[in-house]
């Protein structure tokens, strides 16, 4: 028996003000494409199941172009009859009762099973039982569907649990209010054969546990996922479980750094003949403030103009350590200046000198208003 796992689609998500020949926004298409990539592999591989461990869309209320996308694509996976099981992420669970929620729309697919009603839900096959348990927004009720769950699971049956929650880290996710499976209750993990997890956009197994996996997102929504491999899993369940990730083709980030005490033989150096298209991260490194005036970032892009995009960061050197400033379309100055004085004023020195920066900046950003 195979299972085809993916997750975290985000259909919808757009960045960096770039459009396509078909005038939308290049980094979405970049996730239509990334679906549509899943899609073929089901075609191809035909697997018993498929299951999607949320975040579908990237938004609870998502644009008419990615709904029909999702329409689209979910009529050519119905026509396969190949069971398809899907639960609700928090970007597709609404906060409030104001929004109803955007799988509903799913439901009159014959082939779609969906789980989006913030509870357990179970959908039973001859030989499998796919046990739901989809984002929620209420940790106290959270709990009581779990125990729901537990007292659902199969002695004679296959068992596969779905989520889409942080399991282990604790300490990161519950300052964002997002939802963390209990540790008390890791021990239901034994008596799954696969537990599919979706939230976290790597591929892996968490912790001590063989049958517990993220299958990762199927593309970046941030430059600061410097993952370049993305895709989806396949599970076979045989007499042991059997976990292999299938790589699918995403937009490439590539790393180059300029250092600025050897600029312009450092520029010579680098090697820019695969750059066509992709998303490239430039570090100056090494900058002094005179130098950070001189080397203008619209310069430095112009260097990677075969790019689809270029995100620049400047790292300063100085005498005591190294002062980090990210810059994007352009050095903020005014936060070097602020960070400087810190170092060696005192509490009420810092304020006054503080405010004053601000001022001198306030004006000059007035006075070259008409040149942006």
């Amino acid at each position: 028996m195979t299972i085809l796992h993916f997750s975290d689609t985000h259909l919808g998500f757009n960045d960096l003000d770039v459009l396509n020949s078909d005038n939308i926004n290049q980094r979405e298409a970049d996730f239509y494409d990334a679906f549509s990539q899943v899609v073929e592999q089901i075609k191809e591989i035909k697997p018993d199941f498929i299951i999607h461990t949320g975040d579908l869309f990237h938004r609870t209320s998502p644009s008419n172009r990615a709904i029909t996308f999702a329409l689209e694509q979910f009529k050519i996976i119905n026509s396969l009859n190949i069971p398809f099981i899907l639960i609700a992420g928090n970007h597709s669970t609404p906060r409030t009762n104001l929004s109803s929620p955007i799988l509903k729309i799913f439901e009159n697919f014959e082939n779609l099973y969906v789980a989006y009603e913030q509870q357990y839900k179970k959908y039973e096959f001859k030989d499998i039982i796919f046990h739901c348990l989809p984002h929620m927004n209420d940790d106290s009720k959270a709990l009581s569907q779990i125990e729901l769950c537990e007292e659902s699971i199969s002695e004679t049956k296959k068992n596969i649990m779905m989520m889409h929650c942080s399991v282990g880290a604790w300490y990161l996710m519950q300052e964002f209010g997002e939802w963390v499976y209990p540790a008390s209750k890791e021990y239901i993990f034994s008596k799954i054969d696969y537990v599919a997890l979706g939230h976290w956009h790597g591929f892996g197994k968490v912790g001590k546990h063989e049958n517990v996996y993220y299958s990762g997102s199927t593309e970046r929504t941030s430059l600061n996922d410097k993952r370049n491999s993305k895709g989806f899993v396949i599970v076979t369940l045989e007499d042991e479980l059997k976990v292999a990730y299938k790589e699918i083709d995403i937009r490439p980030i590539l790393f180059f750094e300029i250092d600025c005490e050897d600029f312009f033989p450092s520029i010579e150096k680098l090697e820019l003949s695969n750059i066509k298209d992709t998303i490239c991260e430039v570090k100056l490194t090494n900058l002094t403030t005179l130098q950070s005036i001189d080397i203008n970032t619209a310069d430095i892009k112009k260097i990677f103009q075969n790019a689809l995009y270029v995100n620049v960061k400047r790292e300063f050197k100085s005498s005591n350590d190294l002062k980090t400033i990210d810059d994007v379309e352009s050095l903020s100055l005014e936060d070097y200046f602020i960070e400087h004085i810190k170092e060696d004023a005192n509490e009420v020195d810092f304020d006054r000198l503080k405010n004053k920066i601000q001022e001198l900046f306030s004006f000059y950003e007035e006075g070259n208003n008409d040149t942006l």
